[in-house]
């Protein structure tokens, strides 16, 4: 988890005296205060620094009246804002570097068309004004404007200063309905309003929609907007890109509209951006336009925003508020995936075997048997059914694992993907595939550092750790297996996560029987704290049978040819009712194990016609 301003502040104030003679080395020491003539740094007695105590850091110029803790001195001398002051103390010796998902190649955004606008009037600015109660000084801080036409309310996002996002909010439509939406198609989304908010601003309101946003701010109170409304996932794609923007903010008030869809949106965004710094706000009616026009008075709003209740965790919770959750358990809607997770790529194995949120998988086998293709292959399809995966494979280079989820992504019966169409497979892969990329043993507690930052920042539902003999713990060390495998449960409960762990089987007296869960190797806690417990398993007799034929010039029986190359062998599911095995035919070229015998492998990136989806020439 990254550190708040205010926790950034307490380790500044830790080395007080040497932070002060740096930013203001005219400054002289007067009993246990840093004594300078302003926050400019000329000589004198008007800004006083405490250099110990309870209230070392904090600051106050008495000429001026501006007054905070030492990064607010930091962001005044620096004559910067909040956040560049943020990512400046970052070299300060002594404090963490900031947290970051190296190597992740950001999702591209087309930028916004910009409309043909006006300053507001007419029937725009009525509405505004007269209608939204919404006061000029408001409009122009927000920036907004009206369409050519004067039909249309223009909404600008802007960040830095630069155009990010663009909304038209048609006022009146045939059907009555109302119309809001992007002006153009591929906008990054994005939070409304960055340019009203006080370089120095160390707490945000976040609303529900761009004209609550700017009634809060009415009501004195910094604000932004979430750009899609209510609701949770992907009406909250914003916070991957607003994800390192809010940091700055030691806290996140959420006065998003008080309804169910209100209560999802701000479930989620304390799950993903932190339950330590954001707040509900309980307002009075619905949301805050509505209590703008109904003439609540700011001292209401203010008392809502100071009794802002914490967002519990979701561990804690009131047994009746589980009804709608149990509902869905007996009856799992169709398109949920926060709900039912995934699904095999089988159809045969669909309706017995099933990947849920907040499981453990393990996988084990035999070297040799496939445990990795399977899972790969599992994961590739969750990707195609919504899901987004991180991948720590620390027994091969990123560059090998992507050969082979590539290869069974193009599905491809034979040659290799050409180049544009690899192209073509890794812009699938941008919003839906994540790598660890670490080779080798790692330290498991940076790990699930990062995989908590993807799931936050990015929303991974899906991990895969390949394998438990590369997490740095010894063969020997059960106890350390079994404490790793709660570390890895603790993990999936706490960010509904499903989680593949690849283990290996035992050496026994042949490869010629299937393994099952008393024979993955180490730890007996492995298999008792998983979900599901699968076992791949070759059939390696009839792969020497078969090549035994081909040595010769013969052609393999069909008897021969009709046996499954592998078994997956579920022998244990916690949470469903089936237990045995899949028969399955491996295809060698995509890498892909098929339902029968000469079946075709699934092309998850469409390809054809010698032109890939990118639409280059093969």
């Amino acid at each position: 988890m990254n550190l708040r301003p205010r926790d950034i502040a307490e380790r500044l104030a830790q080395r007080v005296e040497d932070v002060c003679e740096l930013l203001l080395p005219n400054g002289i020491r007067k009993g246990a205060e840093w004594t300078v003539g302003s926050v400019e740094g000329e000589a004198g007695e008007s800004c006083k620094i405490r250099l110990s105590g309870s209230k070392a850091g904090l600051w106050s110029d008495f000429a001026t009246g501006h007054k905070g803790d030492l990064l607010d001195l930091w962001a005044a001398v620096c004559g910067v804002g909040i956040g560049v002051a943020l990512r400046q103390v970052r070299d300060y010796p002594g404090l963490p570097p900031e947290q970051r998902f190296e190597g992740h190649r950001p999702r591209q955004y087309q930028r916004p068309v910009k409309p043909q606008c006006r300053r507001p009037s007419g029937p725009v600015l009525d509405y505004l004004t007269c209608e939204r109660q919404l006061s000029s000084e408001t409009l122009a801080a927000y920036c907004v404007a009206e369409s050519e036409d004067g039909r249309a309310v223009i909404f600008p996002f802007l960040r830095d200063d630069k155009l990010v996002m663009c909304k038209r909010l048609v006022l009146e439509r045939r059907d009555g309905r109302k119309d809001i939406r992007p002006t153009s198609a591929g906008q990054e989304p994005c939070l409304y309003g960055w340019q009203a908010i006080p370089l120095g601003a160390r707490s945000v309101v976040l609303t529900e929609s761009e004209i609550d946003a700017m009634s809060m701010y009415q009501y004195n109170f910094p604000a932004l907007s979430v750009p899609f409304g209510g609701g949770k996932g992907a009406k909250q794609a914003w916070i991957e890109n607003e994800f390192p923007h809010l940091e700055r903010f030691d806290e996140i008030l959420l006065a998003l509209d008080q309804d169910a869809e209100g209560e999802a949106a701000a479930q989620e965004i304390a799950d993903r951006l932190g339950h330590h710094r954001c707040r509900r706000v309980r307002l009075p009616y619905k949301d805050v336009n509505e209590c703008l026009q109904l003439g609540i008075k700011p001292e209401v709003i203010s008392q809502a925003i100071t009794k802002a209740e914490g967002c519990d965790p979701k561990e804690l919770r009131s047994a009746s508020t589980y009804v709608d959750d149990v509902i869905r358990a007996f009856y799992p809607p169709d398109n949920d995936p926060s709900v039912t997770g995934f699904q095999p790529p089988w159809d045969k194995a669909k309706g017995m075997l099933q990947f849920r949120p907040s499981e453990l998988t393990v996988v084990s086998g035999v070297n040799g048997h496939g445990k990795s293709e399977i899972v790969t292959q599992l994961a590739l399809d969750a990707m195609a059914q919504g899901q987004r995966v991180c991948f720590a494979s620390m027994e091969m280079p990123a560059r090998t694992l992507l050969m082979r989820l590539t290869k069974q992504a193009s599905g491809l019966t034979s040659d290799l993907p050409s180049i544009p169409y690899i192209r073509s497979i890794h812009d699938w892969y941008a919003d839906k595939a994540w790598l660890f990329d670490v080779v080798g043993n790692t330290a498991v507690e940076r790990m699930l550092e990062v995989f908590t930052y993807a799931q936050q920042r990015y929303g991974v539902s899906v991990f895969v750790v390949d394998s438990l003999m590369k997490c740095g713990i010894r063969e020997d060390d059960y106890p350390g297996q079994k404490a790793f495998v709660d570390q890895l449960c603790d993990f999936k409960h706490k960010h509904d996560a499903h989680v593949f762990l690849v283990t290996h089987s035992r050496k026994g007296d042949s490869e010629n029987h299937p393994c099952g869960k008393f024979d993955v190797k180490g730890s007996g806690g492995i298999t008792d704290l998983a979900d599901t417990v699968l076992t791949t398993w070759r059939n390696k007799g009839k792969e020497k049978q078969v090549a035994e034929a081909v040595q010769v010039g013969a052609i393999p029986s069909g008897e021969l040819l009709t046996k499954p190359d592998a078994l997956l062998v579920c022998s244990k599911q916690r949470n469903g009712e089936w237990e045995g095995q899949i028969a399955l035919w491996w295809h060698q070229q995509s890498h892909q194990f098929v339902a029968k015998p000469g079946g075709h492998p699934h092309q998850y990136v469409p390809y054809s016609g010698g032109v890939s989806d990118a639409g280059e020439a093969a």
